[in-house]
């Protein structure tokens, strides 16, 4: 399967870098570019992209908030957003993830990491860098908000509460697997059933609601 990408970031040349390091791979494809965080809504319509990469701090909307709107849109259910950021320790990171977005990534990455990143969030597969993201987490994820998913930990059996908080803790399912003495099939069958019960489009959304129902809290490192 070849990934639609879509590129929206307000410098040409940033642009033009990550275009031809894409289209140097075999399985992806760039299918458009957006220089605003508008045009990055318009052309995620117009071209079905399966996933944009999407720089938070551009002109006209920003990337959050274009996030959102990509998110909430039901004819866009499965295109995802890969955010970039000049520095991990960015808080708008978490109001990225919030909106909808699926990851992150810092824009001095090594360029094969990049290409591993877009695979990884298109495949929905595992959160991004797990340790910066809960670092972010921990460090932003003080204060209440509305809730980003369908319900709370409280609808989960114990089992299920047990592995939402080690894939808050950025554990991948094989680790979940060896962590509670299961299957890795039995591991991801477990998180697919946690995102239908909470209504969480990806494991990012799960993080999320793991920390803000306190179900984890900053600084645990053991599962609940």
């Amino acid at each position: 399967m070849t990934i639609r990408v879509l590129l929206a970031d307000d410098q040409n040349l940033v642009r033009a870098a990550f275009a031809l390091l894409i289209a140097s791979a075999p399985d992806m494809e760039v299918v458009g570019e957006a220089g605003s965080g508008r045009q990055a809504v318009e052309l995620a319509r117009a071209r079905r992209a399966d996933l944009v990469v999407m720089d938070v701090r551009m002109p006209d909307l920003d990337g959050i908030e274009a996030t959102r709107l990509i998110a909430a849109d039901e004819d866009l259910a499965g295109v995802k957003v890969l955010v970039l950021t000049t520095y991990d320790t960015d808080e708008n990171i978490v109001e990225a993830l919030r909106a909808g977005a699926s990851g992150f990534l810092v824009k001095d990455t090594r360029p094969a990491e990049l290409l591993d990143a877009i695979r990884v969030v298109t495949a929905g597969d595992a959160l991004l860098s797990p340790g910066p993201t809960a670092r972010l987490i921990e460090q932003f994820l003080r204060s209440p908000s509305a809730p980003v998913a369908g319900g709370g930990p409280e609808r989960l059996s114990d089992r299920e509460r047990q592995v939402l908080a080690l894939v808050a803790r950025g554990l991948t399912n094989t680790e979940i697997a060896d962590s509670l003495g299961l299957s890795p099939l039995t591991a991801k069958t477990h998180v697919s059933r946690i995102m239908g019960k909470l209504g969480a489009r990806d494991r990012a959304q799960l993080v999320i609601v793991a920390y803000e129902s306190g179900l984890v809290t900053p600084g645990d490192r053991q599962a609940q």
